[in-house]
């Protein structure tokens, strides 16, 4: 039971900065300051940890708050690459006038 607990803890403590860096990216339409891949790893891990809740059969709230990390790292990481595009679009109209 404690391990549920301290491992839910965990993932409330990483989870509190994805929503803010998802606004980020979506205001500020900048990859400045962003790593693709590390967004890449945090994923592989987030999905690793599902995979750990799934084969040991412990799906509780856990298993949510997995997801719900999953779900906003993912939205970062399509923004990252949505801005990214956005980026390249304005250096070739600067380039081009």
């Amino acid at each position: 039971m404690i391990i549920t607990i301290l491992e839910s803890v965990m993932l409330v403590c990483f989870g509190i900065s994805w929503p803010i860096s998802v606004y980020k990216s979506f205001t500020s339409k900048s990859t400045k300051g962003k790593s693709v891949v590390f967004s890449f790893a945090i994923i592989f891990g987030y999905i690793a940890g599902l995979a750990g809740k799934i084969i040991s059969r412990q799906i509780n709230y856990v298993f949510v708050l997995y997801i719900i990390n999953l779900l906003f790292v993912s939205v970062d990481c399509v923004l990252y690459f949505v801005n990214k595009k956005r980026e390249k679009e304005i250096a070739t109209k600067t380039k081009h006038a």
